[in-house]
């Protein structure tokens, strides 16, 4: 079924994006956190990320000072060393990851830290309940990375038409 995904989101992303978008816009105005969750729950259970993992290649995650701590201890590193190794600030300020993709990222698309993840990465791509809603700015930019995403506001317009 990931594949199927993948390939819906391959074929129709640059087409669809905007509209998408714009739908989604729309749906704010009576948002059904409901509907988000229980979408969100259905296409990960049908989506295997491992398949994909294009935002651990593409999309370098905010660290907070919080995160760097614990998988800089999770590392046997200094937090101010594995910021010097993996971190930079980014134009708005943010410290992210050096480097796409992700120096975590292992060939079988594993995380190499996935129990010490930043937070960034554990809320991405923010789809679930109130998560969809409130951060519909993002999902704009995200659907070109996130086959997942794409297809839960795919499935949450198409369902409301």
């Amino acid at each position: 079924m990931s594949q199927h995904i993948i390939n819906t989101w391959k074929s129709q992303v640059n087409a669809k994006a905007v509209s998408l978008y714009k739908a989604i816009e729309k749906l704010k105005a009576k948002p059904n956190y409901q509907k988000a969750e229980d979408l969100h729950q259905k296409v990960f259970s049908e989506m295997d990320c491992l398949q994909c993992a294009n935002c651990c290649k593409t999309i370098p995650p905010i660290v907070s000072r919080r995160d760097t701590k614990r998988i800089a201890k999770h590392l046997g590193m200094r937090p101010s060393e594995f910021e010097r190794i993996y971190l930079r600030m980014d134009e708005d300020g943010d410290r992210v990851f050096k480097q796409s993709p992700c120096s975590f990222l292992e060939e079988d698309n594993r995380c190499r830290i996935y129990e010490v993840r930043p937070s960034a990465c554990r809320a991405y791509p923010h789809s679930g309940d109130f998560d969809f809603f409130n951060h519909t700015k993002l999902h704009k930019r995200n659907f070109k990375y996130c086959p997942a995403l794409f297809e839960i506001a795919r499935r949450m317009v198409e369902d409301d038409s």
